[in-house]
């Protein structure tokens, strides 16, 4: 598909964790249910957001008439729930049929992390594993001759994250969607031209998602589109969700056009077949009501919690979807589209893009571009928002205009992540600590340090910098609450007369935790 702004950038290289179909199957059943789950502290977020709502609109407007866009449908999604849709345009431009939030706009390549939730699912099930060799479910990839005489086999996880090694395949790969998989075979008999060896590139390959298509419907026995309906489409509400505009109701059905000669012209729609696979890379077809329903299962799934785990997925596997997997940029000067410079880093996850900027804001997103058509989605789990619009103009870059809207949310509400409340533990060693300074009387017998402690820390040490902080901060003193950045990481601060005292302590891995790591220092104070 054609790639559009995914706005992803670095993470970790390849998890390497090697797993098996037994263990695949095992689902942990001890957890601790003391643990603390971040949470959002403003009260008035909801309607702070809902304020920002005009200016959104007209963000939008002004967007489709600039670049041309016959018909924009876009929606907001906060805490799992569609709060706001909005549409413009025409989805037929010769019958002027309007936009509506129920409109199906083909999504190209959003249709990628379906596939990826897929596989994941049927490795939940202990039906595959994601560091198998492709090959295996299609026999035909054994005889590939690779680039290299070291290189690897593809496996599944390549396959997920653009790392087989083949080349990108824009625009040539949004051309192949009715193939069927004789077609595919045939095309893999004759060899694959590789533009890497497997595992050491990103590099887009819409011929990566289509193995992974292959692969869901040799596992399952069925197409692979009918075992995504079934498994994911029904279960999130996605009835009208589909592969194929032939099962669209006319006046429901987008229409994809290019802006040529300072006019809309039609573009001819692709069919989608079950006969063949290339569609798991970006066949879909979707409404904004519905793909909100998929955005929420992901939003979902943050924070980790003890909450029942009931989706068609589970939550963990969702996230493990949202990790960076495979690095694929850094840019010092990114410019968002409010001209602010703001350095961000990207990776590819399973079929999804990341990014996080210099402020810390982390973006899960994918585009989708095909000849008529250009979508994206982006969610902020931190945030607890998203967006996604669709436009029916040939590869029109959504993306740009959603990180516009996302970034103007944020500043017009003040929005703030969620906030991680500290655990007891955390709190009980916070108090334990309290007891002892600044004179650190009997800290060696109490009982709440790792052996690790003392020996790193010597005790006159110690004692000799908290006393002299301590007096430097004078009477009056004031303890305030504990900040946590884990459940077994965090610090305080003890406000003073003349200057603040920050402590920052680690707990160790043991149980019950212990304090292995301790830091006390002057901070400047805020000025009222």
């Amino acid at each position: 598909m054609q790639r559009a702004l995914f706005f992803i950038c670095i993470g970790a290289f390849l998890f390497s964790c090697k797993q098996n179909k037994q263990v695949s199957q095992v689902t942990a059943v001890q957890y601790d249910s003391a643990y603390q789950s971040a949470v959002f502290t403003d009260a008035a977020r909801a309607e702070k957001i809902k304020q920002t709502f005009e200016v959104v609109d007209k963000i939008f407007r002004d967007y489709a008439d600039s670049n041309h866009l016959p018909g924009v449908a876009y929606g907001i999604v906060v805490d799992g729930k569609l709060i706001y849709k909005g549409s413009i345009g025409y989805t037929d431009v010769e019958k002027k049929i309007p936009v509506t939030s129920s409109s199906l706009f083909r999504i190209a390549s959003m249709s990628k992390s379906f596939t990826c939730l897929a596989i994941l699912k049927l490795r939940d099930e202990g039906k595959l594993n994601l560091d198998d060799p492709a090959y295996l479910y299609i026999p035909e990839l054994k005889n590939l001759k690779y680039p290299t005489a070291d290189a690897p086999p593809i496996t599944i996880r390549h396959l997920m994250t653009h790392g087989a090694g083949f080349p990108e395949d824009n625009p040539w790969g949004d051309r192949q969607l009715a193939d069927t998989d004789k077609d595919l075979l045939e095309m893999i008999g004759k060899q694959l031209s590789f533009s890497n060896a497997p595992g050491i590139a990103f590099e887009y390959s819409n011929l990566g998602f289509a193995l992974q298509g292959k692969i869901i419907t040799e596992v399952t026995g069925i197409p692979y589109q009918d075992y995504i309906r079934k498994n994911i489409f029904e279960p999130l509400g996605m009835k009208t969700t589909t592969y194929e505009y032939g099962d669209v109701a006319p006046e429901k059905l987008a229409h994809g056009y290019r802006w040529l000669n300072n006019k809309w012209n039609e573009e001819e729609l692709l069919h989608d077949t079950k006969e063949g696979s290339w569609g798991a890379m970006g066949a879909l077809i979707s409404s904004i009501d519905e793909f909100a329903n998929y955005m929420g299962l992901h939003l979902s799934a943050w924070p980790a919690n003890n909450a029942a785990d009931n989706g068609p997925i589970k939550r963990s596997s969702v996230r493990e979807m949202h990790h960076p997997w495979r690095w694929n940029g850094f840019n010092p000067n990114y410019k968002f589209p409010n001209g602010r410079v703001c350095a961000a880093t990207a990776a590819y996850c399973y079929g999804l893009g990341w990014m996080k900027d210099c402020e810390g804001k982390t973006y899960i997103a994918h585009s989708g571009g095909l000849p008529g058509f250009g979508s994206q989605w982006r969610i902020m789990p931190d945030y607890g928002i998203g967006i996604v619009s669709f436009a029916n103009r040939t590869y029109s870059p959504m993306g740009y205009v959603n990180l516009k809207v996302l970034d103007t949310i944020i500043k017009l509400a003040g929005l703030k992540p969620m906030e991680l409340p500290p655990s007891k533990i955390l709190e009980q060693r916070k108090n334990d600590l309290i007891k002892i300074l600044p004179d650190w009387n009997n800290a060696e017998q109490s009982g709440i340090f790792a052996e690790n402690f003392f020996p790193d820390n010597p005790i006159d040490t110690l004692k000799k910098y908290a006393k002299e902080l301590f007096a430097k901060a004078g009477k009056n003193l004031v303890i305030k609450e504990m900040k946590a950045e884990n459940q077994l990481r965090g610090s305080f601060i003890i406000e003073g007369e003349k200057i603040n005292i920050e402590i920052y302590f680690t707990l160790s891995p043991e149980n019950p935790a212990m304090i292995q790591a301790f830091r006390i220092r002057e901070v400047i104070k805020e000025k009222k």
